[in-house]
Parts: structure tokens; sequence; C-alpha cells
């Protein structure tokens, strides 16, 4: 057995990868911005500060491990953290590997990046796969587009508007594609391209393809809450996706997300990397989805409860 290090271990997706590292027999590291955060791991795994301002603490974190698994992220612009510094960042973290002998990397990044991009989380997953690339290191690119699980953010609030909203918006005709993965299907990816040495890039996409309105749809009518869909234009969407997110007191839909999501880049012509299919798990949990709010922010704020709890 090998020592692996995972980013974000309390978080979402380095939560399962890192159940599924433990339940092989691994040593896990992780490298977290919440230590003290509520995580079913207790004593089992160690736990290092993401030093991004301490290089050497950093590869102080990392050295005697084989494996380093990247999920860490911003999802959007916001005062307190950029897409820039996410980038600046996790090449901090590919240098920090490469100096403290890490074999293996498998990075989390997303379908369809382009350094032409318009779109800063586009531009900034490309510029760090071709980081990774022209390290030397060894490595796995996993690009999922939505991921779904008791913990996700975009299914759990399209639920969320179904049981509180009179109606439901999609921008557009709603007919650009998304194919959601299972963030425990991405974690048995990640574990098993961990032991692999050929350097792969892989679309990590679920079972399913939905159109957006078809998703949203779907999902109204599997929780039993079917709203009336609307096409709005993607300007009087971001202003409600703004007004609803003030009041969450959260960050609801950026205007980058709607139009990545209007451009089809979360979709590929690639087969599926994941088995589980979003309508099974849904149906699975369909008395709690969307009963909460999911909420970015507080999550950012509150570094101490499990992120199914915030």
């Amino acid at each position: 057995m090998t020592t692996h290090v995972v980013t974000g271990a309390f978080g979402y997706s380095g939560k399962y990868i890192t159940t599924r590292l433990l339940a092989q027999g691994h040593t896990v590291r992780t490298l977290t911005n919440s230590p003290k955060r509520k995580n079913p791991f207790q004593d089992q795994i160690e736990v290092y500060p993401l030093a991004f301002d301490a290089p050497e603490k950093l590869v102080a974190a990392l050295e005697g491990a084989d494996v380093l698994h990247n999920t860490y992220w911003v999802r959007f612009n916001h005062r307190d953290f950029k897409h820039t510094e996410a980038v600046d960042n996790t090449l901090r973290l590919f240098e920090a590997a490469q100096q403290a002998g890490i074999r293996r990397v498998v990075h989390v990044s997303i379908t369809n990046p382009s350094i032409e991009s318009t779109l800063e989380y586009f531009s900034g997953k490309a510029r760090l796969e071709e980081a990774l690339m022209s390290s030397g290191l060894s490595y796995a690119i996993l690009r999922p587009t939505v991921l779904f699980g008791k913990e996700d953010i975009l299914v759990n609030n399209i639920a969320w508007a179904h049981r509180r909203l009179p109606v439901v918006g999609v921008f557009g005709d709603g007919e650009y594609r998304l194919q959601p993965i299972y963030v425990d299907d991405l974690a048995e990816l990640a574990v098993t391209q961990a032991a692999d040495d050929e350097n792969r890039i892989i679309d990590a996409i679920g079972p399913e393809t939905f159109t957006f309105r078809g998703l949203v749809e779907k999902v109204g009518e599997i929780i039993g809450k079917p709203r009336r869909i609307i096409s709005v234009s993607p300007g009087i969407g971001y202003v409600v996706a703004t007004i609803i997110g003030r009041i969450m007191g959260d960050t609801f839909l950026t205007r980058e997300e709607i139009e990545g999501l209007m451009q089809g880049l979360l979709y590929t012509e690639s087969p599926p990397a994941g088995t589980t299919r979003l309508t099974d798990w849904a149906t699975a949990h369909a008395d709690t989805l969307g009963h909460r709010y999911s909420s970015e922010l507080a999550r950012r704020r509150n570094r101490t409860d499990e992120y199914a709890n915030i």
C-alpha cells in the first residue's frame, strides 16, 4: 500500500476519494484550508495546511507520498478568492509535487478547457493542464462536467427551486447539453488512475445526457414538484439568479456559468466514465433532495461543519 495526498479531503469530491483510498488500505494525508471541519475519518488521515504562501511547507507535506490527488479550485471570482489566484496556487502545488518526488498526479479539471476561452474557469483549467503535462510528472487528468451526490449544489438547488418557486427558468431554449457524473464514480476513477503510470486525459462524464431544460424538468418530476419551465434571456436569468443569491447570501449562478452552459462546454462525445444514473440516484433521494438550499459561500465561511450539514 502507498501514501496518497488529497487536497480537500473534508470537502466534496476529496472526501469520496479519501474514503475509497482508506478502504483499500492506503495511507492518506490531506492538504486543507479547513483542518477543523467535521469529517468521517477521525484520526485515520494526517492533516496539513494548504500553505500556498509557504512552498517549503507544501513540499514537506508531500514528501514520501506516491500520489497527489488535486481537487483544489474555486467556482467563481469573489472578493475573497479569484480564478487567477487558484491558478497560481495550483502551479505552486505542482512545483511542490515535483520537488517532493511525487510519482503521479491525479488532477480534476473540466470538460472542454481552452486557453483561448473567454471564460476564466475554462482558460484557467487549460493553463493548469498544460503546466501538468509539461512538468515531467506522471499524470491522469479527469475532466468532469457536473458532479451530483449528497453534497452537490447544482442538482440540489434545481430541486430547491422546484419546491419553492412558482415557475423555473432556463436560459434561452435550454437545449444545450450536459452529462452529470456521480461524485463517487469520479472518486473510483481517480483511485483507479492513481495506480497507473500511463499519462491520460479522461472525460469524466456520466451515463446519461440531458438538455438543461430536460434536466430541470426531470428533477422536478422526480421529487414530485414539477413546475412550469419558462425560457428567459441570459440577461434576465442572471438578474433573477443574482436576486436569489442575495436573498440566500450566496452566488446562485454567475454570468460565466450561464455562458459555459449555453456554449455546450459541459458536453462531450466521449463514452461515459461513470455508471451511476442521475435519475436513479435522484429517485432514491427524492424525499430529501432540495429541502435545503446548498450555499457555496456558506461552505467557505463555515469551516467546521460537514458540507452536507451547511
